[in-house]
């Protein structure tokens, strides 16, 4: 018999979301499963310390989210996303009492009063991506072994973005404050700042601070999600929540079958569907260091000594470049950090809504090897009180996660991993596996649309909408 279904959607996360919604639009009939009780993955919101302060137990800030093709194309607006900015996309404390801001203009006379003698050089490193952005972010969010539409400003991107982190900087930069800066973006990476590539997380994420900005969601990240299940439902898409997936053979039939989970759920979930060989390069896959994550409600403002970091939403705690390179290449050898790189967000400067009047929430996180389950609490909250003192006064409660509390919540997380993998020179180019289309597997019903396929982690959907766009190849017209 011929399935009613043509495509069922293992996993609500954004890239789920957004696969089933570019199915959809295209007429066909697509039903979700996800475990959790509610759609979201990374992006949802929670009451996760005291009532009336809302949380963000994942991502809160989103500049994939505003310049990615997949969300830009649905118009979430009109199920009530709200984009908020913050004055500044992001501070780093460099140092007790001082942190650099950087604005978000790159022509206005704010880049020098922030950076001095290296606004010249950050403009031109960043000024041609950041006005192509439009034609350069599509390329960077799909597949890297592709021919590139744009190729000379692929190779303006590519260039620079093959180096390490911190010799990028080197080069660029003269400023020690500046070098932190680029190293603290690069870091988001989860590698070495000596590792091959390093550099173009730096490059994308600041060319998206003066292209797009670094955006909160209006009443939480779950805001996010919110809209994309409203978008997906008014298509006409399925949803079932609270109903993990075992096996395939346990859903019904249907023609297509996408995975937002990462290698080693495809593998319990469909290996009995997948040849030797493909299983083989799935059991390969390497995941990348963890995070430990602590959630704070505040009885009011962080105190920064240097009153300009209550700028930014999102503020890196690193101190110098060799501080931070310091921090990650002792998890990148599975050792906890004598004094971790901390990725402080403090949303409610932005959106006040998510508190009580005069009430603040804020969460931080540090990387630590895969799996492990040391309480960072303490060496967090020391790198906050390094650069605002009397933090610890303002703590009304916390909510704190280790890295296997991260794979409890969502089990794409695996050992805390929120990037979907490594994100090292040969899984950044071949990613799960060494396969043409990536999206595709042995079986030509089964598709893979997580983190773990390009362009990787945060909340973009792009993973989604290739893999979607590979089941209609597959599919045929309707």
């Amino acid at each position: 018999m011929t399935p009613s279904l043509d495509a069922i959607v293992v996993g609500a996360g954004p890239n789920g979301l957004a696969a089933a919604i570019e199915l959809a639009r295209a007429g066909r009939a697509v039903r979700i499963y996800e475990a959790a009780d509610s759609v979201g993955g990374g992006v949802r919101s929670a009451a996760l310390t005291l009532p009336g302060f809302v949380h963000d137990p994942c991502a809160s800030v989103h500049p994939l989210s505003l310049a990615s093709p997949a969300f830009r194309d649905l118009g979430l607006e009109r199920h009530g996303l709200e984009w908020i900015h913050p004055d500044a996309p992001v501070a780093h404390a460099f140092a007790p009492g001082r942190s650099v801001v950087l604005p978000r203009d790159l022509d206005g006379d704010a880049l020098e009063a922030a950076l001095g003698r290296d606004a010249d050089g950050w403009r031109r490193l960043f000024g041609a991506l950041a006005r192509e952005w439009e034609r350069l972010v599509p390329m960077l969010l799909s597949p890297v072994i592709r021919v590139p539409r744009h190729p000379l400003l692929m190779a303006r991107f590519g260039l620079p973005g093959v180096l390490p982190a911190q010799d990028l900087a080197r080069l660029a930069f003269r400023e020690p404050a500046t070098r932190a800066l680029f190293a603290g973006m690069a870091a988001h990476s989860m590698l070495p700042l000596h590792a091959p590539l390093s550099a173009s997380f730096g490059l994308v994420l600041g060319l998206l601070a003066h292209a797009v900005g670094w955006p909160v969601a209006k009443g939480g990240s779950g805001s996010i999600a919110a809209a994309l299940e409203a978008e997906a439902r008014g298509l006409g898409v399925e949803i079932e929540t609270g109903h993990r997936v075992d096996s395939l053979g346990d859903l019904p039939a249907a023609r297509a079958y996408l995975l937002d989970v990462t290698p080693r759920q495809v593998l319990a979930i469909a290996g009995d569907r997948l040849p030797s060989g493909y299983r083989r390069q799935l059991e390969g896959f390497r995941y990348g260091p963890g995070v430990f994550k602590i959630d704070w409600a505040l009885d009011g403002p962080i105190p920064w000594a240097d009153p300009a970091t209550a700028r930014a939403a999102t503020v890196h705690l690193g101190g110098t470049m060799r501080e931070i390179a310091a921090s990650e290449v002792a998890v990148g050898r599975g050792r906890i950090a004598d004094v971790p790189f901390v990725l402080l967000v403090q949303p409610t400067i932005a959106d006040p809504s998510r508190a009580p009047e005069g009430k603040h929430v804020a969460w931080a996180y540090c990387h630590v090897p895969n799996g492990s389950t040391e309480d960072m609490t303490a060496a967090i909250e020391a790198q906050v009180e390094r650069f605002a003192p009397g933090f610890r006064d303002l703590v009304l409660a916390r909510a704190v996660k280790d890295a296997p509390a991260m794979e409890s919540y969502d089990a794409n997380y695996v050992g805390g991993d929120i990037n979907g993998g490594l994100a090292d020179w040969r899984q950044l180019l071949f990613r799960p596996v060494v396969r043409w289309n990536p999206y595709t597997t042995p079986d030509p019903a089964i598709f893979l649309c997580s983190s773990s396929t390009p362009p990787g982690g945060g909340v973009h959907g792009m993973g989604g909408r290739h893999a979607a766009r590979a089941a209609r190849g597959r599919l045929g017209r309707r």
